[in-house]
């Protein structure tokens, strides 16, 4: 597999789903050798949207930043002690926007291969298709796009 998959991706964003792409990823890059990236982007597009809608006051909007940045750095750190596990080096990201955006400008900067992401929520409509994040990163990826499924199996491989 060397010169297939030399970068990896793992995009979190909290969601046990996301976790579960991370031990997969850390897995993957264990087994290939491959270059491990972990990106958590806080999503300031959002943000804005809410303000924008009334749903927010600007005062709420900065509170509600400051712990998206705070829960970054947790899933971030988790993610490091993850790879950690498994004696995987991890370059941790940490960066705001349009979480699709940014994965794809990461994608280009780091020349990544692959981009691993935790199983896509159920859609209930086509709105929350169009504005579901991952499914955005999914679709304008310019790598290679690997959907984690199977929690139960992706544990029992990492912690066995």
């Amino acid at each position: 597999m060397a010169g297939l998959i030399e970068r990896v991706l793992v995009y979190l964003d909290g969601s046990e789903e996301s976790m579960t792409a991370a031990e997969y990823a850390v897995l993957l890059s264990s087994g290939t050798g491959a270059e491990l990236y972990a990106a958590y982007v806080v999503n300031t597009r959002a943000l804005t949207d809410l303000v924008r809608s009334r749903i927010f006051l600007e005062a709420e909007q900065q509170e509600y930043a400051r712990d998206l940045e705070s829960d970054a750095d947790r899933y971030l750190n988790h993610m490091a002690k993850t790879a950690e596990q498994k004696n995987v080096r991890v370059n941790l990201i940490k960066r705001s926007g349009s979480v699709h955006q940014e994965l794809s400008r990461l994608i280009d900067e780091e020349h990544i291969d692959l981009l691993v992401l935790g199983e896509l929520a159920k859609v209930r409509s086509r709105r929350d298709e169009f504005y579901d994040e991952a499914e955005r990163a999914m679709r304008s990826a310019k790598c290679t796009v690997l959907i984690v499924k199977d929690a139960q199996r992706v544990e029992e491989h990492f912690y066995n």
